[in-house]
């Protein structure tokens, strides 16, 4: 029962962009979405490194930091070039942070279950995001970025689900 609850509290609160993603936002917003978000990926990548028991689950919190750091410093230099007039974040808001010490608490037998669950709704909403932004963005470098962005959103998306099929192993097997 402990599982349940802790899988279904992570799958909702990990990204919150549901609502707010089919709105239109601005380009500061965006920024500030894409930014935190990024480092939540990046820390809950570091820990799925630490305590996935599952290869693939670690391979991917590997590939998730490698990436979201990628995304991160494009964004950075989006913002000090005058492309993107917007304010980075410097710190996970405290949304992020529950939504990471949640992760951190997680048993080692719940921890595969629970990140692969949270990367799965993290990734749709990520590519809701995205492909909006892409396609009625107000800043056209931004807007251009978005879209330059999303297939590898998309591709960690396939990636995730494939892992909720793998987490429950041990890491005897994968998929």
């Amino acid at each position: 029962m402990n599982k349940l609850v802790l899988f279904a509290a992570v799958s909702v609160l990990v990204f919150p962009f549901g609502a707010s993603a089919q709105t239109t936002i601005n380009a500061q917003q965006f920024a500030e979405k894409v930014a935190v978000s990024d480092m939540f990926e990046i820390e809950s990548g570091k820990l799925a490194q630490q305590k996935g028991k599952n290869a693939e689950v670690k391979k991917f919190g590997e590939q998730m930091v490698q990436d979201h750091t990628k995304t991160t410093t494009e964004l950075k230099e989006l913002v000090s070039s005058g492309k993107v007039k917007a304010a980075s974040p410097t710190a996970m808001d405290s949304e992020h942070q529950d939504k990471l010490k949640q992760l951190q608490s997680a048993s080692a037998d719940q921890f595969d279950s629970a990140y692969a669950s949270a990367q799965v709704k993290a990734h749709e909403d990520a590519v809701t995001l995205f492909r909006n932004y892409s396609t009625s963005g107000e800043n056209a470098d931004l807007k251009n970025w978005a879209a330059k962005t999303l297939p590898a959103l998309q591709q960690h998306l396939q990636h995730a689900n494939s892992l909720t099929g793998a987490a429950p192993t041990t890491g005897s097997s994968t998929r």
